[in-house]
């Protein structure tokens, strides 16, 4: 195991980091962008659009969710500029507009597994102390 001492030399310290103070405003549209992915429904839609461009046909397919629904979100995901839309003669195709958001979910999906695992963890202390 290792030692606190060797854990903190590992990790950067908070004065190595260069401090960043954001105006109110720009916090705001940080905030606007993650209240976008914040919806379960526009999460299917851009996992539905991890393989590529579709049309809203498409999207319903692969999602499950109705027509006026798909195309609310999508309406909401594209002025937030997460994903493009590209008329293809008479259907519309829609894609991700840049893949950064696929790592953003990554980080995400990571961080909830170590929290899950850590839960888990600690209910099993608990179940082998109820035991003991």
């Amino acid at each position: 195991m290792a030692s606190s001492s060797t854990v903190e030399q590992s990790l950067p310290h908070e004065s190595d980091r260069q401090s960043v103070h954001l105006s109110p405003e720009t916090l705001q549209l940080v905030a606007d962008f993650f209240k976008v992915l914040s919806e379960s429904s526009r999460l299917q839609i851009v996992c539905a659009l991890k393989t590529g461009q579709k049309n809203v046909t498409e999207i319903i397919e692969a999602t499950g969710l109705g027509q006026a629904n798909v195309s609310k979100h999508l309406k909401i995901l594209a002025q937030a500029g997460i994903v493009s839309r590209q008329q293809q003669g008479v259907c519309v195709y829609y894609q991700i507009a840049s893949s950064f958001v696929f790592d953003l979910c990554e980080l995400v999906c990571d961080s909830l597994l170590v929290q899950i695992q850590q839960q888990s963890e600690k209910i099993s202390h608990l179940g082998a102390f109820r035991q003991g």
